[in-house]
């Protein structure tokens, strides 16, 4: 499955205003330099596009997506149950950690959303950046192949 990289949100300091970029430079083990969040395992988190407008679509308003404070908004990917998967957005290699749960910063930027995007992963996912590289909005992003499981040599039964 590709998508495409929508928006690029950079957040200068906790809990400050998400800034729309058009490129951002991902640093492996850090995330998104620039970022106020740095390091540990959420270092950078995803939307899906189309997860973020049915939870609006419902909740009956329409919003920005920079209202989830999420990092890189995504088109036509998936991310529900994604967990050990991983992303590739341009030469940049993202690895999913876990579900982003919806906080009470949902709730107090519009009352209903936290519970509208509790379901399938709505509130989108936190990922670790594995390979970091320059990204666009734009590029090109896509899920790395699985390994396909080896089967054992069997010896033919007559």
């Amino acid at each position: 499955m590709r998508g495409r990289l929508r928006a690029i949100y950079r957040k200068r300091f906790k809990k400050g205003p998400m800034d729309p970029r058009e490129t951002a430079t991902l640093v492996a083990g850090k995330g998104i330099e620039g970022n106020a969040n740095q390091g540990g395992r959420r270092q950078v988190i995803l939307l899906s596009e189309e997860a973020w407008n049915d939870a609006t679509a419902e909740l009956g308003m329409p919003l920005d997506p920079s209202v989830r404070r999420a990092n890189l908004l995504l088109a036509g990917i998936d991310l529900e149950k994604t967990r050990g998967r991983i992303l590739r957005i341009g030469a940049a290699r993202l690895r999913i950690f876990m579900e982003c749960t919806p906080c009470y910063q949902m709730e107090q930027a519009c009352p209903g959303l936290q519970e509208f995007l509790k379901p399938h992963w709505r509130g989108g996912a936190c990922a670790e950046v594995l390979a970091g590289g320059e990204i666009l909005v734009g590029d090109e992003v896509e899920w790395e192949q699985e390994p396909q499981g080896v089967l054992p040599f069997s010896p033919a039964r007559n």
